[in-house]
């Protein structure tokens, strides 16, 4: 494509009626001559015209223009080869290595079926239990076949802790557990009934950690105090002691976690109406009664009550004011006997919902790793690092996830500024009851925290200690296995179907890399075959040889992917060549350039410089002088037919033809031939007897046009229809109409003529009848009786017009009323007909004074 023109002249487009006028006078040339010598045929399918530089559009009347065909070298298109790289690997299906989890040290999230967030946040959260998990991995083997719900949560927490992939499909156990992943449920209750069904699986196996890991590390004892203010006893009650699996703590009115502690731990005086009756005093006394916490599990959950029901609307609210709780909970002075020894509870799990409403919303889970301290939060399927603090405070994450801290009065005196919200994270100082060093405690804040875990702190051992390897951000390798800091062990069951599990889907990866490698590379090598011959399309030297071909189809080889056989027939003729009449739908390609198209792709058939079609030639040459002679005729003949159309010139032998027909001819634009539109120029004037139709007949208006006329027509019927003799009757002037027509028509006249008087008649009688006018009735006729109210209903019903029709009821039919005028029993008439009266000669019916009509 290095050509270009000297000059700015040889690159100007001509103009296309010189084009035209240039193209006629070779055409006419060769039908004088009968010769086509190769100018003619350079000139007919310019192949004389410039190679074009940069025209944006590929253009028709170029057949050396290979423009547009391709897009700028920065360029891209919607679809097909030039489509971006990126669409067209995503076309490709989901890359699974976009799945693979990002290190070791990362978490895996849980599949979201619909609306089951609630679920995968408790699952997350028991997980993250390392004690928890150690008892379900320790579960024999054949304890899980029998427990299909136990069974699922082990394999669960195995893909969890071993596979590769960043989330691990949830759906197994959810369908296990029967539930309607389209229905949103409350995570506590789904808590409490999970914590219910593990203990009847656990309770199965024979290892004493497994069987009794649930109450182990979630039960705790209660009991409901009921003290007598005279003499001091307890009730006998008070001495039992009830389990617990949370702590349900009020929120509404409250602002933090000791408060709402304190609030559940508060002592009720029972007095007056309310008293209680103690049987060592036997009377009713005044009491005491309150909640006793005797013994605290290694894993204390808060259920904060953020839903409150509202009696009035007997609807559910949720309360979304902020509550605080710390960092760590030292909980000894609400036990009812003091200990001695530290009972300090870390927090490891904030559950969260997010949402203003109750039976709606999101639930995620923000954990604490205990390996590595950790937190994550986790939604769903996505896990996100928030660093040492649960909501993301001192963390690495932009500043643009902190959220602005709000003024809240701290319970234990602390500053408003120096509590957590959101985000956000900062230190508060609280002094410790025991004595009189400062300790920083650290106090966070939420408006959505659902429910709090805290893990009872055990002696550190800095030894065992898990520490973070400095490659903990590494993403896997093919072949790397999942194997995190931890000291949980997988049973050698579970192992080994992660280790298939997990080689199954690194091979799916090395699958779709592979596919990705090699569609990436056929696309390349497509684009860099398509430019190649595109800069060798061109015919740079005049009288080289050179090939057509279709555009159409060439145009689909530059944009597909796979290109399709060459496939040239549509710009063949009937002869096997390439007619002149297909020059705008073929380009002209160097040898260079076919001999690499076609080496790549079959199809054919081959069309070369020399196989341009001079039959075609010579048959267009001859039907070009036809239609100058054709065109040149019809201008005379078009005046002959104006002035026969005003009545003008008509001299000599004459003859008919349709009106509206010689009109529609007149209007009609210049042709260069006969078509369908000149045929039946007598057609709507023929009967169907094959004669001359009556003027007065419908459509069969005509008039006179000369002869020299009237051959012009009939020669061009003849040259589109060969049935002339039906379309295109010969009517001389002296033409007589078809008699029998005449006689239809006058019978028909007639009838309707009848008819129409007959209607008349009938209308005025109608007329008279609606508005009451007496009716003329002759003596030998026969006349019925009619209820008078009837009639006044069909009046008014036939009169009505416009609007008001609508407000007429269509009266009942007769069958129905006439019986109104007769007695039921004797079958007679219950009134007198209407007297009749001589008037002028004639018999009328007297005015009606009754309520029966004449008709």
């Amino acid at each position: 494509m290095s050509y270009r023109p000297t000059t700015r002249s040889k690159n100007k487009r001509q103009r296309p009626d010189d084009s035209a006028a240039a193209t006629c006078k070779i055409f006419r040339r060769i039908h004088t001559t009968g010769l086509v010598t190769e100018d003619d045929a350079s000139q007919l399918y310019m192949t004389w015209t410039p190679v074009c530089q940069g025209c944006r559009v590929n253009t028709k009347d170029n057949p050396n223009c290979f423009c547009g065909l391709i897009p700028p070298p920065n360029g891209n298109r919607k679809a097909g080869l030039w489509q971006k790289m990126s669409e067209i690997v995503h076309s490709l299906g989901h890359d699974p290595s976009k799945d693979l989890r990002a290190s070791p040290d990362s978490p895996a999230g849980l599949t979201n079926l619909g609306a089951t967030c609630y679920a995968n946040s408790i699952l997350q959260c028991l997980y993250m239990n390392k004690a928890f998990r150690k008892g379900v991995f320790s579960v024999e083997l054949e304890v899980l076949k029998e427990q299909p719900v136990l069974n699922q949560l082990a394999r669960l927490f195995a893909q969890l802790q071993a596979s590769t992939m960043a989330f691990v499909d949830s759906a197994p156990f959810i369908q296990t557990l029967e539930l309607d992943n389209g229905v949103q449920q409350d995570s506590h209750e789904f808590l409490t009934l999970l914590f219910s069904l593990l203990e009847q699986c656990l309770s199965c196996s024979t290892v004493s950690k497994a069987r009794s890991i649930v109450q182990d590390l979630f039960r705790g004892g209660v009991s409901h105090v009921t003290k007598c203010s005279k003499c001091g006893n307890e009730s006998e009650a008070s001495s039992k002691i009830e389990d617990f699996y949370e702590l349900e703590l009020n929120v509404k009115g409250l602002k933090s976690l000791e408060e709402s502690l304190d609030d559940y731990l508060s002592v009720e005086e029972l007095q007056g109406d309310n008293q209680y009756y103690c049987e060592s005093c036997a009377s009713r006394v005044n009491a005491t009664r309150s909640i006793k916490l005797r013994s605290l599990p290694a894993v204390l959950n808060f259920q904060l009550k953020r839903c409150v029901f509202l009696p009035n609307t007997t609807t559910k609210k949720k309360i979304t004011s902020a509550f605080c709780f710390p960092g760590e909970l030292d909980i000894r002075h609400w036990l009812s006997e003091h200990s001695q020894s530290d009972l300090i509870y870390d927090l490891s799990a904030v559950l969260i919902h997010k949402g203003s409403a109750v039976n709606s919303g999101h639930y995620i889970a923000h954990i604490k790793d205990e390996n590595t301290e950790l937190w994550w939060e986790f939604d769903d399927e996505h896990v996100s690092n928030l660093g040492r603090h649960p909501f993301g405070g001192g963390s690495s994450l932009p500043a643009d996830k902190l959220v602005q801290m709000e003024p809240i009065v701290h319970p234990s005196g602390c500053d408003p500024m120096d509590v957590v919200n959101g985000n956000d994270v900062d230190v508060c100082q609280q002094q410790s009851s025991d004595s009189n060093v400062v300790g920083h405690v650290q106090t966070f804040s939420s408006s959505d925290a659902y429910m709090l875990m805290y893990i009872r702190r055990l002696p550190k051992n800095d030894s065992g200690k898990a520490q973070m390897g400095s490659d903990g951000n590494k993403r896997l390798r093919d072949g790397d296995a999942v194997n995190p800091p931890t000291d949980v062990f997988l049973p050698s069951h579970l192992s080994e179907d992660l280790r298939k599990l997990n080689a199954s889907y690194l091979e799916s990866c090395k699958q779709y890399q592979s596919k990705k490698e090699l569609e990436c590379n056929h696309i390349l090598a497509r684009r860099q075959e398509v430019r190649s011959i595109l800069f060798e399309a061109p015919v740079q030297v005049p009288g080289e040889p050179y090939f057509w071909i279709a555009t159409d189809w060439f145009r689909q080889w530059a944009d597909n992917i796979t290109p399709v056989a060459i496939d040239n027939t549509p710009i063949q003729c009937l002869h096997g060549k390439v007619p002149v009449s297909k020059v705008g739908s073929m380009k002209r390609l160097s040898a260079k350039a076919w001999t690499m198209l076609s080496s790549k792709n079959e199809g054919g058939p081959t069309l070369s410089k020399d196989d341009y079609c001079v039959d075609c030639l010579f048959e267009k040459a001859c039907s070009m002088v036809r239609a100058d002679g054709y065109r040149d005729q019809r201008t005379l003949m078009k005046e002959l037919a104006e002035a026969a159309l005003a009545g003008k010139c008509l001299d000599g032998k004459l003859y008919y033809v349709s009106k509206a027909w010689l009109q529609q001819w007149l209007r009609r634009k210049n042709v260069d031939s006969p078509c369908e539109a000149d045929a039946g120029p007598t057609a709507s004037i023929r009967c169907p007897h094959g004669q001359l139709m009556p003027e007065q007949a419908a459509g069969a208006r005509r008039l006179l046009v000369p002869e020299h006329l009237w051959l012009f027509f009939f020669e061009s019927a003849n040259a589109v229809n060969t049935n002339v003799t039906m379309d295109c009757a010969t009517f001389p002037s002296d033409s007589e109409p078809c008699v029998q027509c005449s006689m239809e028509l006058t019978e028909v006249a007639s009838l309707e003529d009848n008819l129409r008087d007959f209607k008349l008649k009938q209308r005025q009688m109608h007329e008279k009848l609606a508005f009451g006018r007496s009716i003329q009735l002759y003596a030998h006729s026969r006349y019925y009786l009619l209820p008078s109210s009837w009639l006044s209903k069909w009046r008014s019903y036939v009169t009505a017009g416009g609007k008001s029709a609508a407000a007429f009821e269509e009266p009942e039919t007769l069958n129905s009323v006439i019986d109104l005028l007769k007695c039921e029993k004797h079958s007679r008439l219950l009134e007198r007909p209407p007297e009749l009266i001589w008037k002028r000669g004639l018999i009328l019916q007297q005015v009606p004074t009754v309520s029966v009509t004449h008709f």
